[in-house]
């Protein structure tokens, strides 16, 4: 049977006080729902269905560029089950549906392969786990023989029932037909007056049906969010759990506590990052790298050996190896580092190409700039690119010298192996091989003295 998945996220999230939909807040960066959409396309299904409802139009433009995805809206909210009903007739009769939910993002894959498995043609698939406190979960209800013969909410149960630790976590697979039909039996005749996904699991023992448990591999895997509390420690597990892969797989985390990935990190060996690192994007750091502390790399590429020190930010660029970048360094977008490079202290590069070798040590801004190799560029150099209407370009060629507190107007070119003194306003191209200033004569006024503040 192919799998189609439905997704509940039509819920308001009260409880969050906040104008997004609860849906749509993030866990490692991304919307909650989208790491469960992801977590479905893993699985293979023929079809994603997703229930909205409250702040529908909100959520549809959050994956809007997601083709694969059915909505289905529900306009009024009556329930778990009322809410299948809207997207249930989109399932082929002889497929098999999984249900997951939109603010339950860190559902394995492992164990949702597990709990398609556990239904069949005769076989509905129910995930289960044992708390020690079940306060506010709906409990398994067993037979004598240990049969599954029903689940009863929180507010539903009897004083014997509430003593049962075996909670139902929501998701289930079942066979689209009598899904279908349970489904269509529903009635709200309870505390909560809505139509509960859960009656499904009585209708399905009368019926015969066998009832297969299956248990997540981790606790935090059935985890929902209704407040911004459970939201953060949620953000802390995920993290914890991919901090953990990342030890495993040979990365030094100084402190996998204070390290967030907000993205996708691939490493090379012996890889080393200290705290407060945030990785957001689609990072690649080659052998070697160290990433200091309190640093942000966003779509970021850094070859072998690279060393950034503390507080830089990095985004969408590509460093070459051997390099060091910082303290307190900015790699704007369109950037590119070659091999060797220095970028230091409150340096801020965008648009720009530095070739092997070269050093943009302290104190500068290098905008929409080609520099060649082995140049050294002084502190407070400025490349003023912009004239208020357009973006111009610097070119430095190799080995040129450009001493500190140097305005490079562009458009303009510094030849090879120039150098331009410090304190200079270059606004004409400066050849290769030879000395250029702009300077005014430097005075000494004899008998001056300073103005003195007028007592009384």
């Amino acid at each position: 049977m192919e799998l189609h998945v439905i997704i509940l996220a039509a819920g308001q999230g009260t409880r969050m006080r906040s104008a997004l939909p609860k849906v749509l807040h993030p866990i490692a960066g991304r919307p909650m729902l989208g790491h469960v959409i992801e977590t479905a396309a893993a699985l293979g299904a023929a079809g994603i269905h997703v229930v909205y409802g409250h702040g529908g139009g909100q959520v549809r433009a959050a994956f809007a560029g997601h083709d694969d995805i059915s909505w289905v809206e529900q306009s009024d909210q009556l329930g778990t089950g009322h809410a299948v009903a809207q997207a249930s007739p989109n399932v082929p009769d002889d497929a098999r549906i999984l249900i997951l939910y939109g603010d339950v993002p860190l559902i394995g894959r492992e164990t949702l392969t597990a709990l398609g498995e556990a239904a069949g043609d005769d076989s509905l698939g129910l995930l289960t786990a044992t708390l020690a406190d079940p306060t506010g979960y709906g409990r398994i209800v067993r037979d004598n023989h240990h049969r599954v013969i029903g689940i009863v909410e929180q507010k539903d149960a009897s004083e014997a029932e509430l003593q049962i630790c075996e909670i139902n976590t929501g998701f289930m697979a079942a066979p689209a037909s009598p899904l279908k039909d349970w489904i269509g039996r529903l009635g709200n005749d309870n505390a909560q007056g809505e139509y509960y996904l859960t009656d499904v699991i009585g209708m399905a023992a009368q019926d015969g049906m066998a009832i297969n448990v299956v248990q997540p591999q981790s606790p935090e895997e059935i985890l929902g969010v209704n407040n911004r509390k459970q939201l953060a420690e949620l953000e802390r597990a995920w993290q914890r759990r991919h901090a953990e892969a990342l030890l495993l797989g040979g990365v030094t985390l100084l402190d996998p506590q204070r390290f967030d990935l907000r993205g996708r990190l691939r490493h090379g060996r012996d890889v080393t990052i200290d705290i407060n690192v945030v990785i957001e994007g689609d990072v690649q750091l080659e052998d070697e790298v160290s990433i200091g502390p309190n640093c942000v790399l966003k779509n970021v590429t850094i070859g072998a050996g690279t060393e950034v020190l503390a507080n830089s930010v990095i985004e969408n660029a590509v460093i070459g190896a051997g390099a060091r970048i910082g303290p307190f360094a900015r790699i704007r977008p369109e950037t590119r580092l070659a091999d060797g490079v220095h970028v230091g202290n409150f340096v801020e590069v965008k648009k720009s190409v530095i070739g092997q070798g070269s050093k943009v040590n302290h104190l500068s801004y290098i905008g929409d700039t080609d520099i060649g190799a082995k140049v050294n560029v002084g502190a407070g150099t400025i490349t003023c690119n912009y004239d208020g209407a357009n973006k111009h370009r610097t070119v430095i060629e190799d080995e040129a010298f450009i001493g500190s507190d140097t305005q490079l107007v562009a458009p303009v070119t510094v030849g090879r192996g120039a150098t331009i003194g410090a304190g200079t306003t270059l606004t004409r191209d400066a050849p290769a091989g030879e000395l250029t200033l702009s300077r005014s004569r430097q005075q000494t006024r004899e008998g001056w003295k300073r103005p003195v503040k007028k007592k009384g």
